[in-house]
């Protein structure tokens, strides 16, 4: 069969993304990307420490970074990604944009980390007032905390799952629980932490039923990410990737719709 007609693939442009040993949710991050964007995934080296604020700042050491950003240079990405929401945090602010330059000058390209892309989504979305909800530990969610109220974000509710292992196993209705109890008062969005955590398919229930924007550790890694190169990223009605998604206050007599069922809520990554 003469297949020559067919010539080669189409032209893919990169985004390297360096993530932390345990990371499980690869195929989360790929439903964001459009067609023409490849996901060049590398991990830093395992550390046995559990999920707390020393694991955020062992995988986050400059040196880790650094050799993780080399080690895509080969395939020449277009902008270096490192999804870690803890990792990309706990050094406040200033250890943020640190990380970034770090990983640039390993890469010659752009850099960006997921805690960067939250304070970037927050502008967009112009919110001042956010809730959290967190898989962490009280300590490591404080420092998130503590993060966001740097950028003069105000903390409008909190709800925290206490985990230190195996966050990617969570299912979706917890999610959706934990989001209810976050939301309180008058907040302008929800952000949901952790790259580890599934949010993907709830993202769009949530947004109906709380009526603010709702924005998760994945997808503003991929939306900022995707940013750089002058595309969008793809996915349901979303908020903080589809502007007419940013709706007003709650419509009398809409009805969110059900929570998913049981077997709707095996999501990426479960084992």
């Amino acid at each position: 069969m003469d297949v020559s007609f067919l010539g080669g693939p189409s032209p893919q442009r990169g985004v390297g993304v360096v993530a932390p040993f345990d990371f499980a949710l690869d195929r989360e991050l790929w439903r964001w990307v459009p067609d023409e964007v490849s996901l060049h995934m590398t991990r830093t080296p395992f550390v046995p420490v559990e999920v707390s604020l020393d694991l955020a700042r062992l995988v986050s050491e400059h040196e880790t970074l650094g050799e993780a950003v080399r080690t895509l240079n080969a395939i020449a990405p277009e902008v270096v990604a490192y999804a870690c929401t803890s990792g990309s945090f706990v050094g406040g602010t200033m250890g943020e944009r640190a990380m970034c330059e770090a990983m640039s000058r390993a890469g010659a390209v752009p850099a960006i980390t997921t805690s960067g892309a939250l304070l970037e989504a927050l502008v967009e979305l112009d919110v001042r007032r956010v809730a959290l909800v967190t898989p962490y530990t009280v300590s490591v969610t404080q420092s998130l905390e503590a993060y966001v109220a740097q950028a003069g974000v105000t903390i409008s509710g909190c709800a925290f799952m206490g985990l230190t292992r195996h966050i990617w196993k969570v299912p979706y209705r917890e999610v959706v629980d934990m989001a209810r109890q976050a939301v309180r008062g008058d907040a302008d969005a929800l952000f949901i932490s952790c790259t580890n955590l599934p949010t993907y398919d709830v993202i769009p229930q949530l947004e109906a039923e709380l009526r603010i924007p709702v924005i998760s550790a994945n997808q503003v890694t991929m939306w900022a990410a995707l940013r750089r190169l002058g595309t969008r990223a793809v996915g349901p009605y979303q908020a903080l990737i589809n502007p007419a998604a940013r709706s007003g206050p709650a419509v009398p007599g809409v009805d969110p719709g059900p929570v998913l069922p049981e077997e709707e809520q095996q999501q990426e990554g479960w084992t």
